[in-house]
């Protein structure tokens, strides 16, 4: 009995399941010895030893000299720079759809320029502007160059989520604002935005754990005593744990990245919610409010051109 093809492809008949499963097995043989390769080199170099791993379980120094003094800096970076460069974005990607072409051109040039660079070389930049044209001390430039190169890199990427995000709402909503009397300003605060908000979230959130991981490369390059620089003195004090180190690092990177991506799920969610319950209506006095001044929306007694 042959196989019903689909619309998109054609259901694998007995030949292509058997190559199919055949290839499965090989590739997860493979797998399998790559795996062991990994564990018996470690084994081999005594990384895998209790006498590496016990310090995290057994000696609260290590979290409280190392890791989480680490993890603070990196929050704090991260927020710094999600505070600035999410209204940053947003600002940029309103100005790339203005009416006016010098707004567009000049805010479509810085957008597309710091876009191109890569956030380490904006870091590097930053860290020496401060160091030649600013008092920041020493010890803060590391924090305000890691700060600035990723607010400078994420705001230009973020302007193009948000100038997506707008783009890709119904011309209608535009088309309903206008027939009520609102301004290009007002249409965009109170219909644009927020209804695209909930589309850009996705988009949103991945380029926040984005900024959370690359506040590491200020670690690396800068000095910057984030979570990943951590790990160096960790290894030099207990015994050359390096992988016990950098498992236990990641391990905190990735809760503190599930949180924000759970927190932005939560959040989607209850948007989504919200706009459904939503019953709204604009009454006659907020339209009167919002009306282009000079114009007045006709009223139940008076007749419709």
């Amino acid at each position: 009995m042959k196989s019903k093809p689909t619309v998109l492809y054609d259901v694998p008949g007995p030949h292509a399941r058997r190559r199919n499963l055949l290839y499965t097995l090989l590739f997860v043989v493979g797998l399998a010895g790559v795996v062991w390769w990994v564990v018996q080199s470690l084994v081999d170099k005594n990384q895998l030893d209790w006498d590496k791993w016990a310090p995290f379980f057994t000696d609260p120094r290590v979290w409280t000299t190392y890791i989480l003094p680490g993890l603070q800096k990196t929050v704090i970076a991260a927020a710094l720079a999600m505070v600035i460069a999410l209204p940053l974005g947003a600002l940029f990607g309103i100005a790339r759809l203005s009416d006016h072409a010098w707004v567009r051109a000049a805010a479509g040039t810085v957008v597309e320029f710091f876009r191109a660079i890569p956030v380490l070389i904006l870091m590097l930049f930053a860290n020496a502007a401060y160091s030649e044209f600013t008092d920041v001390s020493p010890e803060n430039r590391p924090l305000y160059a890691v700060v600035t190169g990723l607010v400078l890199y994420n705001s230009s990427v973020l302007a193009e989520v948000v100038r997506a995000g707008i783009l890709a709402l119904p011309a209608g909503q535009t088309d309903a604002a206008k027939a009520i009397g609102m301004r290009k300003g007002q249409t965009m605060t109170y219909v644009l935005l927020p209804q695209s908000v909930t589309a850009m979230l996705p988009a949103l959130v991945s380029q926040l754990v984005v900024i959370v991981k690359d506040t590491a490369l200020g670690g690396a390059m800068l000095g910057f005593s984030e979570l990943l620089a951590s790990v160096r003195p960790m290894s030099a004090n207990y015994g050359a744990n390096t992988i016990a180190s950098f498992t236990v690092v990641a391990v905190v990177f990735v809760i503190l990245n599930f949180l924000l991506t759970s927190f932005a799920s939560w959040l989607e969610g209850r948007l989504r919610r919200g706009r459904k319950s939503t019953g709204a209506v604009v009454g006659a006095e907020a339209v009167e409010e919002l009306a282009v001044p000079g114009e007045h929306p006709p009223t139940g007694g008076e007749k419709r051109p």
